[in-house]
């Protein structure tokens, strides 16, 4: 196994240590409680965890341990390879392995870490016992052949069946909503409606209106009863994506809903019954934004009664040459005529965008061939060609409807962005309220907008 150490004596920074092997579910590991309030406890972790485990005190950490001085979301462990990782969560007091304070760190058995004042001793156990990983290479429409990607699809099936309440973890560009239609589509809701509702693209006053319906009058412009997202969700499935956005002042209001299935349209008298099974995504991390009070506990507590962790591009070994070959079929071309020297460049790639940059770079290589692979991210004949005349470079170059659509749109939102930021002074928040979106979402369009 490779690895860099770095290792934080007294006043020093923490130790960060990490590992390039890809995810597997081939060891088994138990932490044991060795001190404190919890002593003689034993937590079991192997590579079948569709997300990390937490530690600490907080109602929603597997590892619960009763000690004053553990943060409630203190750290979080997961298998790495062949080694248990350990991340730190922002706690108070910090993680210690062997005395040594760590932000990351990888452990192969016979370790003492210490959280307050609490130690567990970690232990390496025996493989036979756990599941092979599935020789698929996808879970519905989500797509990946990598270890880290196919230990995945065993939660999924299962989850897919079950009622419960899901949050979907990763970064932008990762694939949440795919793996989130792809949950509803392999459940007994794939006859009922899926529902997405994007947190960062209403504006914060309209949220409650969007999110529960209104009624007539019930508002200046509300000029006749409008459903919301929960009904229109009735009888199958409610995505509600970057819920790590969602206003703190809404956040309890979600919650009852979820609590009681059961809303109330803004204006309205009546409560209404809702059949709804609740699926939660956010490129944020829920921890870290629940331990700075940003998000409440108790309504993670209540979504994430599974969690899953969707990897970045850049961690997941031998998907970029999968995916780009997909996505190159998919739009119409041959993989056989990718350019050995290009492959090799997405390889080295970091894929800060993940799927969604790749599939882009790969439309580029379909519509303009060489002139796109002289870098991952494309060239500027991209962009002066689409800057001209859009219309005529999307009709022109041939393109399958849905990628010359996406083409017009991506330059369409970046003239728009361009605009109203010029219009406004170039203040976002003024920008965003003449755009009738949220801040948010324009200060995402800008980000795409500007790559």
């Amino acid at each position: 196994m490779s690895r860099s150490t770095h290792a934080a004596g007294p006043g020093d920074d923490p130790a960060t240590l990490r590992v390039d092997e890809p995810a597997s579910s081939g060891v088994e590991f138990a932490l044991v409680t060795m001190q404190g309030a919890t002593k003689g406890e034993t937590f079991s972790v192997d590579g079948t965890q569709p997300s990390r485990v937490l530690l600490g005190k907080g109602p929603a950490c597997e590892v619960k341990l009763s000690d004053p001085h553990v943060s409630r979301r203190h750290a979080a462990i997961d298998v790495a390879g062949n080694a248990l990782r350990i991340t730190d969560l922002g706690s108070s007091n910090g993680t210690f392995v062997n005395g040594v304070r760590v932000l990351d760190a990888l452990l192969e058995g016979g370790e003492m870490i210490r959280i307050g004042t609490t130690d567990l001793r970690v232990e390496l156990r025996s493989r036979a016992s756990l599941p092979a990983l599935p020789a698929a290479t996808s879970f519905g429409r989500l797509l990946g052949s990598s270890a880290a990607m196919r230990r995945l699809y065993l939660a999924c099936e299962r989850l897919a069946a079950a009622p419960v309440p899901v949050v979907i973890e990763g970064e932008t560009g990762t694939g949440k909503e795919v793996l989130a239609e792809s949950l509803h589509e392999a459940g007994p809701r794939a006859g009922g409606p899926f529902i997405v509702f994007d947190c960062t693209a209403i504006s914060p006053n309209l949220v409650e209106s969007e999110l529960f319906g209104h009624e007539r009058g019930a508002f200046t412009g509300a000029a006749s009863t409008r459903r919301g997202v929960f009904e229109l969700a009735h009888g199958g499935t409610l995505l509600i994506d970057e819920i790590g956005d969602l206003e703190p002042a809404m956040q309890p209001k979600l919650l009852r809903a979820v609590e009681r299935a059961e809303i109330r349209r803004v204006g309205g008298e009546k409560s209404i019954r809702v059949d709804v099974r609740l699926l939660a995504a956010t490129r944020r991390n829920l921890d870290q934004e629940v331990q700075a009070g940003r998000f409440r506990d108790d309504l993670f507590h209540r979504i994430a009664v599974a969690r899953i962790e969707l990897p970045p591009l850049r961690e997941r070994r031998g998907d970029v040459a999968f995916l780009a070959r997909h996505f190159v079929e998919q739009l119409g071309g041959d993989p056989a005529h990718l350019p050995p020297r290009l492959l090799a460049a997405w390889l080295g790639d970091p894929w800060p965008g993940n799927v969604r940059e790749l599939r882009n770079a790969v439309a580029r290589w379909t519509a303009l061939g060489e002139i796109a692979s002289r870098a991952p991210g494309g060239g500027d004949a991209t962009a002066a060609a689409l800057s001209s005349d859009p219309f005529a470079f999307a009709l022109g170059a041939s393109l399958p409807f849905p990628r010359a659509r996406d083409l017009l749109v991506e330059e369409f939102e970046r003239r728009y962005v361009e605009m109203v930021l010029d219009a406004n002074g170039g203040d976002v928040a003024k920008a965003a309220a003449a755009s009738g979106i949220g801040r948010r979402y324009l200060q995402m369009l800008r980000a795409r907008s500007s790559k």
